[in-house]
């Protein structure tokens, strides 16, 4: 497939698999994609062991990292706070309310030794932050990656430097046409339109609609298409639309190489595309994930609310391990029940586990039947 995507990174197919697994990230590289790694949660020393990983499996293959550097979140106007500072920020009320939800749940806690040690406890810097993706983007770029895409707003300017200093283009997600403008009068080479109906973090404003406004606003920028995208005819949908390829989070989270935790991954198995909804009870942003009972929890009437970014992701952040490690055990009710993860609508499709290889090829074999019956239609 000869489109802009594929011609700046030398894929055979522009397909862009973003996965916090490198198992996946790997094996869409491999199947002629390009997989993006999701580092945000990473510490830089993980960072650093699974790009090595990668780029030893994919025989020079191009493939990207994704951080979180959001554009607003507290703390940042004061030049940055201390990670001490942001707790103390956390009020008491939502301290209460969370203990009181790991009681009523039954949750237990975590082992001696096992506290404080995911990436919103480390004392050096806050989760998604400019003062945590520094250290984070010096490993990146310390490898052969060809990409890097900030999630949540315009690119940092030192990250668009130091990538176009080291050969490497930067990506971008956009919910609206005007967010688009400005990541790529910020530097950015390529356009993520993310929909609605996207996992993760997602705006108001559907695929369909989005994808045209941002390919005729940004033109001749290439665009990748997201939101609700898990195959050919999707991807078909998204080119006719002006895409130059299609951006795929989602879709991963239930294939064989996938970490997604096990009772996860059973859910999504079982979901319809219905049964997610934006929270911004994971990360204080609103971002579409599983309903659960958690995501209920934070929407009830005894909730106090949500903190905003990065003081939400710092309150829940124990929380969220003990529920994944308490949800092992499958008769633990309360757990199971609590436990979710991000994930777009497209869920409903996703019933069946497959590999991450055979998930591109079902694509690109829907993606040509598709086009064949449109060509069928024209001729006709």
């Amino acid at each position: 497939m000869k489109t802009k995507i594929s011609d700046l990174f030398g894929v055979e197919f522009p397909i862009l698999a973003f996965s916090h697994c490198r198992d996946v990230v790997a094996a869409v590289s491999r199947a002629g994609g390009l997989g993006v790694l999701g580092a945000a949660a990473h510490s830089p020393e993980q960072l650093d062991i699974d790009l090595k990983w990668i780029t030893e499996e994919i025989g020079g293959r191009p493939f990207g990292v994704d951080l979180i550097v959001p554009a607003k979140y507290a703390g940042k106007d004061d030049g940055g706070l201390s990670v001490q500072a942001l707790k103390d920020m956390i009020p008491p009320t939502h301290r209460d309310f969370l203990d009181d939800m790991m009681e009523r749940y039954q949750i237990p806690d975590l082992p001696e030794g096992e506290h404080g040690n995911s990436a919103s406890d480390r004392e050096s810097e806050p989760p998604m932050t400019y003062e945590q993706a520094v250290p984070l983007m010096d490993v990146a770029f310390a490898h052969p990656i060809s990409l890097i895409v900030n999630a949540l707003g315009p690119p940092p300017p030192d990250m668009v430097e130091r990538a176009h200093d080291n050969n490497v283009k930067v990506g971008a997600l956009a919910g609206k046409k005007s967010h688009a403008v400005r990541n790529v009068a910020a530097g950015v080479d390529v356009i993520v339109a993310q929909g609605h109906e996207a996992g993760g973090h997602t705006g108001d404003i559907g695929t369909m609609v989005l994808v045209p406004e941002i390919v005729d606003a940004v033109a001749p920028v290439p665009v990748l298409a997201a939101g609700g995208i898990g195959n050919g005819r999707q991807m078909a949908a998204s080119m006719a639309l002006g895409a130059d390829g299609v951006w795929c989070g989602s879709v991963w989270l239930t294939t064989k190489e996938a970490e997604t935790h096990p009772v996860v991954k059973d859910k999504f198995l079982a979901a319809t595309s219905s049964d997610t909804l934006r929270s911004r009870s994971r990360t204080g942003k609103p971002a579409r994930q599983l309903r659960s009972s958690w995501t209920d929890e934070w929407e009830g009437s005894n909730s106090p609310g949500t903190l905003g970014m990065p003081l939400q992701p710092m309150l829940i952040s124990e929380a969220s391990r003990r529920i994944d490690r308490a949800a092992m055990n499958p008769t633990n009710e309360g757990a199971v029940k609590l436990a979710n993860y991000f994930v777009g609508q497209v869920v409903g499709s996703m019933n069946e586990s497959k590999s991450a290889d055979r998930v591109v090829l079902d694509i690109v074999d829907e993606f040509v039947d598709a086009m064949q019956r449109l060509n069928d239609i024209i001729e006709s």
